[in-house]
């Protein structure tokens, strides 16, 4: 009998392990579709103050939608028309001076790197040479001559394409922003009338999305912060295309952990060529002071311990999130792991996964106070007709 359950057990972990791998096959191959509906929600979920404090000062809900999403769209169209423009401008000077430049530093590295192998070994001096360029030198060299910053962007040379296929994509994302914004106040009541229909009880999800919202508020206000003080940095340290750092600073920041420090890479390496050593330590040293008062103290002082997510969890849905949906869900990857955690929560099945990628029960305590809290007011007073929960977002 005890064989037959363990039987019955690994089946069902079998089953269950095929079903997941299904489903991440259907949501990669869903991505087209799925990916402009996750930008629009992040979009709307972020802009809704907006439109919730045009319908405050009585602005009808069509004008004050209109206007948020022009406003949204404005705002987007006018950062990636400077970054492609910067772009452009970096490639020109990549190919007429920093190259060059490159080769200078490669070749000072080649001396100094033949100077240490000639004082601290028997070699001689011609075969520490031939061995530093064979192994080292040559291929860097060649490497840095094939270097074409528009294929690392992928801007691609097939200008028109590309251009119909972001009018398009934008078209439908701005389709959806349009609708989740005008049907975001009724969202409340729909999850409500849901369960007095006997379906499931999706009350926490509100309590979830009001997180969410929270959350994506505080990570723009803090990637508009370092952003800015990333180009004022690169700025102050005299180099060039410092607008596009900024911006490269403030979109990579809704990466956790690892867009931060992909941001800086690139502004260091052209202190290094471009001023040497100092130069780039002292550019480094102050991506890494931004983004760690930023990061440690100033976003989790905003925020506190209500996104209960471990770090190794935040990282790994980062990568897997991004391998997914590519960069979109790179962006995404917290917000759909909150949401996760919710649904998981309530599974009784489940509900173990969702205690293994949460933080330690002492840093939720105050977290599971406030939800049952929230929980018990939903079922207890219910919601107006038409309503949210106060701050709520397009879910």
């Amino acid at each position: 009998m005890t064989g037959r359950r363990n039987i019955d057990a690994g089946i069902r972990t079998l089953l269950i392990l095929a079903s997941l791998v299904l489903v991440i096959a259907g949501l990669k191959a869903a991505g087209p579709f799925l990916v402009p509906f996750l930008l629009a929600l992040f979009i709307a979920t972020v802009s809704f103050p907006i439109t919730a404090w045009l319908r405050k000062h009585k602005v009808p809900r069509f004008f004050a939608v209109i206007t948020t999403v022009l406003v949204d769209f404005a705002f987007l169209a006018g950062v990636v028309l400077i970054g492609v423009t910067l772009i452009g401008e970096l490639q020109e000077k990549w190919e007429s001076k920093y190259q060059v430049q490159s080769t200078q530093k490669l070749t000072q590295a080649e001396d100094w790197a033949v100077a240490n192998i000639v004082k601290w070994s028997d070699i001689p001096e011609e075969e520490a040479r031939r061995n530093v360029r064979t192994y080292v030198t040559e291929d860097l060299t060649a490497q840095l001559s094939n270097i074409k910053v528009e294929d690392i962007v992928d801007l691609g040379t097939n200008v028109v394409g590309r251009v119909s296929a972001f009018l398009g994509a934008a078209f439908i994302v701005v389709l959806f922003t349009v609708f989740m914004l005008t049907e975001a106040r009724m969202f409340g009541r729909r999850l409500s009338l849901i369960a007095e229909a006997r379906g499931p009880n999706f009350e926490r999800m509100l309590y979830a999305g009001k997180d969410i919202q929270r959350f994506l508020g505080i990570k723009t206000m803090v990637s508009l912060a370092t952003g800015f003080l990333a180009g004022f940095l690169c700025w102050a340290a005299g180099l060039d295309f410092f607008i596009l750092w900024g911006i490269l600073a403030w979109a990579l920041n809704y990466i956790p952990v690892m867009g931060s420090i992909v941001a800086g890479i690139p502004p260091t390496i052209l202190a290094l060529v471009l001023m040497g050593w100092p130069s780039a330590l002292a550019v480094g040293v102050g991506y890494i002071a931004i983004n760690t008062f930023l990061g440690n103290f100033v976003e989790p002082m905003m925020m506190g311990h209500r996104f209960g997510l471990s770090t190794l969890v935040v990282i790994i849905s980062v990568m897997f999130w991004g391998w997914v949906w590519g960069p979109v869900g790179m962006f995404l990857a917290v917000p759909i792991m909150m949401m996760l955690k919710v649904f998981l929560e309530n599974s009784y099945e489940f509900r173990w996964i969702a205690v293994a990628i949460s933080k330690e029960k002492g840093e939720r305590a105050e977290d599971e106070k406030e939800l049952k809290e929230a929980v018990e007011a939903a079922e207890g007073g219910g919601l107006p007709d038409g309503a949210a929960p106060e701050g709520g977002a397009p879910q």
